[in-house]
């Protein structure tokens, strides 16, 4: 294989992957990122993936991904939806709503803008509305 189509995959990858390792581990998606800037194998960088989507998200991270994620929306958004999206976060910080229910914000925003980029994520592609149980 060569160099530039090997590159290339592990790009596509790691497009893929980034927001869901980020969800997992702030510290696994800058531990990948810093890796992608030098020389490494396509295993290493699945491995890397792998092991950062195995590691239980903390507040934290689930936070400051909706946050960064919300960047994509927040300069063409409606005054209702910024609203919605400040509610969410504070909820989800005291324990009244759970993380399913800030994804299917983001997938329900991602689709209503069409956000090709966003659509291409394993957080936004890999959400099941069919399983999700609403209370």
């Amino acid at each position: 294989m060569s160099i530039i189509k090997h590159r290339h995959e592990m790009d596509l990858l790691w497009k893929a992957y980034k927001y869901e390792v980020m969800w997992h581990s702030q510290q696994s998606y800058n531990e990948i990122r810093e890796m992608l800037k030098g020389q490494c194998e396509y295993r290493d960088v699945e491995e890397a993936i792998d092991h950062a989507l195995s590691i239980q998200p903390s507040k934290g991270s689930v936070i400051n991904t909706f946050s960064h994620i919300w960047g994509y929306f927040k300069k063409f958004c409606s005054a209702s939806e910024k609203a919605l999206f400040k509610k969410l976060k504070a909820q989800y910080l005291i324990d009244r709503i759970d993380t399913h229910t800030l994804i299917f914000f983001i997938y329900c925003m991602t689709r209503y803008y069409d956000v090709t980029y966003l659509k291409e994520s394993t957080l936004i592609k890999n959400f099941s509305i069919a399983n999700r149980s609403f209370k």
